[in-house]
């Protein structure tokens, strides 16, 4: 532990956006993050403020002040979780088991403070929604730098960290920086990826710590020592030197116990995470996940060295004479040597430079001659100071170097024009090309022979909100989708990219596979229609099998249900949950991946962006009233017509049934299985649809009366009960002999 605490830094990275994440959520996670249990001097917290809003700036001022009386708390305690919102909502007696008076004081002191910090939050809150007409101006009578949102400056603003700021008992407290990228119309900011780019920049040259940990606003630290943990994959002395970063798995609050939409996601986290774990590693999704600093810069995983071959030793010299040993070991020596040279070329001279910056000490003369000042410069940009910390393996700031300067040059590397004639988004930080930069980020790591580690341990180690009415969870499903259809379409598809690099075999299956979902699509709606056709025209899609064709079918069905069943039990996953994994996959398909498909298409092919737009209808009072949320959205179109097409087909195959007696009951109960099936799975959208709604609206009862008409019309013209050749002749049953 002493190793530890000795040789290691931390960069916490969390990205904030007011319209998204309120304050208090944002403010709750850097509360966590700064109470962490670490050590103080290797901790700091970035926040990056992309919209440049007032609000956030001074709400982390707010947090930072509370930070002094809440960090000494959580570490004397030993609390868990340290994000206060959490901790005072669980429902615990801590007064059980004769608990510590001080504790009990100390406590109820404490919980007094955070309602008055969370007042003066929501007075934040509340001011900002009133916007004066000259926008915002900051204590000394100039205007608020982001007023304009689309046009300001780039901003920092040290919290904490810096002249001496001591906690309520004298401790250090770790650094906490505000950082707003420049933004600059006729640019192009990449969004979130450009804001992350931006921050890797800023750590870079004001701590340079050689471990980032990437955290939302609205995900908090649940696991105090899950830190710990981590870096127990990063230094251990065989495989750490590899390991580009280490995932944990995302674990949700707020969500009711039925998880009626599977924002758990428990199937993909429990199962086919760790399942990647025994290969090259898992994939970057999302939040919660530590790097290492070099991976991000764009480097090839380092070389693992061959244990030296077995010699002749034991036999006398004379017979290594006669096998020409000697001569084998002078070729075998040189071709180890031309070896060498090549992978440290191939390396990309991790530690080269030549010239970098008069006064900045620290670089071996040795190697600067790698690589001169230009090839790093076109691969960082034309920062001295940024490019002298890239080759700082162990991380710290340049000797050297002054406080004013190196604030000087982080508000360099985050104006606009940095990235241009560069390799950042391209093979440095993270990569552009997708709206799901994260998986784009983690594949190009995989391609340059790093590999990844799955970390999951009992207490989970992050906690966050989840989209929990229908709309947004479609909404959510659709940009997943989306980003795959872009990489699928673009250079980075795992299909074609990467082929002689690092990427194993199985680690690339496990990309195609994540890409290619949303093609799955078309069938699906296929499969989910065939049903419905089959009741109203009378058809049957599956033909007659033979007995040898049915004990195929059987063993091929069996042995799916067996693998999923041993999936479940070894990842720990309920029944419950792996059900509404399927049903979701179900309604997620039919609506999310088609149309993410159509606009993927649409945006790649032929430049046309579309953006489907959500609209709040409806709301409920109670625990969970956002499940019951309805916004109308185009994403619920498909999943309904579905549902209303196999409502009326089973009500057309039964009343057929009826009307023709019992004998064709069995064949009406294969049809009714296929599209009850259909239905049962659509049932969470069913009750998403119409759950505890004082009324529907307007456009759902037109878009029902629209679809009901035209199957109407459609079972007319394809009704299976009149002859298409003439006046059906019966049997009337006398005998005319």
């Amino acid at each position: 532990m002493w190793r530890l605490q000795k040789h290691l830094k931390w960069i916490f990275v969390s990205t904030a956006d007011p319209m998204k994440e309120p304050p208090l959520i944002t403010a709750n996670t850097v509360l966590s993050i700064l109470a962490v249990d670490y050590p103080v001097d290797k901790v700091a917290c970035y926040v990056s403020d992309d919209g440049a809003a007032m609000l956030t700036f001074e709400a982390l001022s707010e947090t930072s002040e509370f930070a002094m009386k809440w960090v000494p708390f959580c570490k004397r305690f030993n609390i868990e979780p340290r994000a206060p919102e959490w901790y005072f909502s669980q429902k615990v007696d801590y007064l059980k088991d004769k608990v510590n008076p001080e504790f009990v004081r100390e406590r109820r002191a404490m919980k007094r403070e955070y309602e008055e910090f969370k007042v003066r939050i929501n007075g934040l809150v509340a001011m900002a929604q009133k916007v004066p007409e000259e926008g915002w101006t900051m204590q000394d009578g100039t205007p608020w730098p982001g007023n304009n949102v689309r046009d300001h400056p780039g901003m920092i603003q040290v919290f904490l960290g810096q002249n001496g700021d001591r906690d309520v008992e004298g401790n250090e407290l770790p650094r906490l920086v505000y950082v707003s990228r420049e933004k600059r119309p006729g640019f192009d900011h990449h969004k979130k990826a450009g804001a992350m780019n931006a921050l890797v920049r800023v750590s870079a040259v004001i701590t340079n710590a050689p471990y980032l940990l990437n955290v939302d606003c609205d995900h908090y630290i649940n696991n105090s020592k899950a830190l710990r943990e981590a870096m127990c994959f990063m230094m251990d002395p065989i495989s750490g030197k590899k390991i580009c970063y280490v995932k944990f798995p995302q674990r949700f609050d707020g969500i009711d116990r039925h998880d009626r939409y599977s924002n758990r996601n428990v199937v993909f986290f429990d199962i086919n995470m760790k399942g990647l774990d025994g290969n090259q590693g898992p994939i970057y999704v999302g939040t919660g996940c530590v790097f290492r600093r070099q991976a991000l810069y764009g480097y090839d995983a380092p070389m693992k060295k061959k244990p030296p071959e077995n010699t002749c030793n034991c036999w006398p010299k004379w017979c290594c004479l006669c096998c020409g040993s000697r001569k084998r070991g002078r070729k075998m020596k040189s071709d180890e040597q031309k070896k060498t040279g090549r992978n440290r070329e191939a390396s990309k001279q991790i530690h080269a430079l030549e010239n970098i910056e008069e006064g900045i000490e620290g670089i071996d003369n040795e190697k600067s001659s790698l690589m001169s000042r230009l090839k790093f410069e076109k691969k960082f940009g034309q920062s001295p100071v940024f490019i002298a910390t890239s080759l700082m393996e162990e991380g710290g700031a340049p000797k050297g170097a002054t406080t004013a300067s190196l604030l000087k040059e982080a508000i360099h590397v985050i104006s606009c024009g940095y990235e241009d004639k560069t390799e950042w988004g391209k093979e440095v930080g993270w990569i552009y090309g997708s709206v799901t930069e994260d998986i784009l980020t983690g594949f190009k790591m995989h391609c340059h022979g790093w590999r990844s580690v799955y970390c999951v341990p009992k207490r989970p180690a992050f906690k966050g909100s989840a989209p929990i009415n229908l709309s947004d969870r479609l909404h959510q499903v659709l940009r997943w989708a989306l980003g795959k259809v872009e990489i699928l379409l673009s250079r980075h598809c795992p299909i074609w990219y990467g082929y002689g690099c690092g990427l194993k075999w199985l680690e690339r299956f496990s990309y195609i596979n994540s890409v290619v979902y949303p093609l799955t699509s078309i069938p699906l709606i296929a499969y989910c229609t065939l049903p419905a056709v089959c009741l109203l025209t009378g058809k049957f899609i599956v033909p007659e099998m033979s007995n040898y064709a049915s004990l195929i079918f059987m063993a091929l069905f069996i042995s799916i249900a067996a693998t999923g069943i041993l999936e479940m039990r070894w990842g720990g996953v309920s029944i419950h949950n792996w059900w509404r994994n399927e049903q979701f996959w179900v309604i997620g398909g039919v609506s999310c991946h088609l149309f993410a498909l159509f606009q993927g298409l649409l945006k790649v092919l032929a430049g046309v962006s579309t953006n489907f737009t959500v609209t709040s209808k409806a709301g409920d009072d109670g625990e969970f009233s956002e499940l019951y949320l309805f916004k109308w959205t185009s994403l619920l179109i498909p999943p309904l017509t579905l549902l209303i097409l196999n409502i009326i087909g089973v009500i057309v195959g039964v009343s057929d049934a009826i009307t023709n007696g019992y004998e064709s009951w069995g064949p009406l109960f294969g049809k009714l299985f296929f599209a009850l099936w259909v239905i049962v799975h659509l049932h969470p959208f069913l009750k998403g649809f119409m759950g505890k709604q004082d009324r529907l609206p307007t456009i759902i009862i037109v878009w029902a009366i629209l679809l009901a008409s035209i199957l109407t019309l459609l079972w007319v013209r394809i009704n299976p009960f009149i002859s298409k050749d003439g006046i059906v002749l019966e049997v009337c049953g006398l005998d005319c002999n």
